[in-house]
């Protein structure tokens, strides 16, 4: 895996360039110094589903193996009943990984377990397990550096190293809090400056770092540290993603946290995926990392949808229509999701459940949007200014040629009425879809608040339509416009990492090799 540097480069003697993402939310679940990792064996349902991943992605790694060495005897031998026993035992081999694979996927799909404890009914989000990597032993290579770049005795410096080793262990199992975020950023630090301490361009310490797929499992390995600081990175916006979905939603400033927890998700994948290239695993690839870019802008924004539905709203046309233009807008960022999702190789690699949620919550918030624009329309009109209400409406709809004239759809309560139930129609429509699109996965239809919120406003949108319904109206219904998504300040935005100082482990050593390589005897 190459490292590219596309932001500014740090002096030699300035630490600045160390990245730092600050935590949004808390979580009680693990307790400690910003050296000790969570109990990998603890009774928390996030512990557990952590460690079957683990023992699956053990279980991948051992079968792939004996696949490999299965195919390798198959191409090498002539004799055939030895061929026909290495094709049944592959047979078995590829069976068991498909068993694998496919309960790797459950885990994956289990949001639950991630969402937050309050009681309130909110719309699960998605989160991201981490990656699990195998232990490192970095005493040997540091050593040999240490005594032929700097003259001196590496086993003087064990302090530091069994510091590093200490911190790459805790790193494994964060807490899901500033804590958790602190061990992963402290450890990629650390690297950034074992990087340009110890390593010329294009020299590897000699260590394997052995990572896993976060979503199939499947096993990596490289030499280079670049790998190393890549995944650790991927593994600070998973963590975020985390945070974000487990946040109580039902009060401002959990929607707050959330929102930015989503946004410094969005802003890792962005920063890996412009820094990092050739990875060996799909999860750290280009496509995969655009989809889950995507994916977090898209849970960003329908927490903008909910801080705007929590907050204070007068009964008037303005926040009525800019509520509906925000659904329109969460609908067009999970439909940009969707469509990172169904292109190769994403299509076979995502999770069914997570394209499932993704389609549905497309579904049900472009409802909610002609759902609010039927209230404001049959609701809001009569008390408005009408100077007021033909500047929102000006600008509401996608294309104007789509409505009739202002003056004629404000003075007009019978015209009103008709676009209504319009796009009450519409929303009923979207309703049904996103409800059946729901009893389609089997993974989702277990998700009880899921289905609360679908099936409550399906019923919303329905007992509105009765309301306008009348037994001598045999003109046909409009067809709805379509509305235009906010392009407001509720957009959500990428929040990109940001540096600041750190200690470096190894700041005994001379700055010699720091500063420059132009001059070290490089080891040939």
């Amino acid at each position: 895996m190459e490292e590219h540097h596309t932001t500014r480069q740090p002096d030699s003697s300035s630490n600045e360039d160390v990245v730092s993402l600050r935590s949004p939310g808390e979580d009680n679940s693990c307790n400690g110094s910003i050296r000790k990792g969570c109990d990998p064996y603890g009774q928390s349902q996030r512990s557990k589903l952590q460690n079957q991943r683990a023992r699956i992605n053990q279980q991948i790694n051992k079968e792939m193996r004996m696949r490999a060495g299965a195919e390798n005897l198959f191409r090498a031998t002539t004799n055939n009943k030895i061929k026909e026993t290495v094709a049944l035992e592959l047979t078995y081999v590829n069976s068991n990984l498909q068993l694998l694979k496919e309960e790797l996927e459950d885990l994956n799909s289990n949001m639950e377990v991630y969402q937050t404890d309050s009681e309130a009914v909110n719309v699960p989000l998605i989160p991201l397990g981490l990656k699990e990597t195998k232990e490192v032993d970095f005493s040997t290579p540091i050593q040999d550096f240490i005594h032929e770049y700097y003259g001196e005795d590496g086993l003087l410096y064990q302090k530091e190293i069994k510091e590093l080793m200490d911190l790459r262990q805790a790193m494994r199992t964060p807490a899901r809090n500033q804590t958790g975020l602190g061990l992963l950023m402290e450890y990629y630090n650390q690297l950034y400056f074992l990087d340009r301490r110890f390593l010329a361009p294009h020299e590897n310490l000699g260590v394997h770092f052995h990572w896993y797929d976060s979503l199939t499992g499947v096993p990596s390995c490289q030499r280079a540290l670049a790998f190393e600081k890549g995944s650790v990175l991927f593994n600070i916006g998973a963590l975020y993603t985390q945070i974000g979905a487990r946040q109580d939603r039902s009060a401002s400033a959990g929607i707050e946290r959330a929102i930015d927890a989503f946004h410094r998700a969005a802003g890792a994948f962005d920063y890996l995926k412009e820094n990092f290239s050739n990875a060996p695993s799909l999860d750290m690839s280009g496509p995969a990392l655009c989809m889950l870019v995507r994916l977090m802008v898209a849970q960003a924004q329908e927490c903008a949808f909910e801080r705007v539905a929590l907050g204070p709203r007068d009964a008037d046309l303005v926040s009525s229509l800019r509520l509906a233009q925000e659904a329109a807008q969460v609908s067009d960022v999970y439909l940009l999701a969707r469509g990172a999702m169904s292109q190769p190789p994403m299509k076979n690699y995502v999770p069914c459940s997570w394209a499932s949620l993704v389609q549905v919550k497309s579904e049900h918030f472009r409802a909610l949007s002609h759902y609010f624009a039927a209230v404001a329309l049959c609701d809001r009109m009569a008390s408005e200014d009408t100077a007021e209400a033909e500047k929102t409406l000006l600008h509401f709809y996608v294309s104007p040629c789509a409505r009739p004239p202002l003056g004629q759809l404000l003075g007009d309560a019978q015209q009103r009425r008709k676009f209504g139930k319009a796009h009450l129609r519409h929303a009923v429509m979207r309703h049904e879809e996103a409800i059946r699109l729901h009893g389609v996965c089997k993974i989702l239809r277990k998700i009880d608040t899921l289905q609360d919120v679908l099936v409550l406003a399906h019923k919303r949108s329905l007992d509105k339509y009765s309301e306008l319904e009348r037994e001598d109206d045999f003109e046909p219904t409009l067809e709805a416009p379509h509305i235009r998504p906010a392009q407001s300040q509720q957009e959500p935005d990428m929040t990109l990492p940001h540096f600041v100082p750190v200690a470096d482990l190894f700041q005994r050593l001379v700055s010699g090799r720091l500063q420059s390589f132009s001059d070290a005897p490089f080891r040939k």
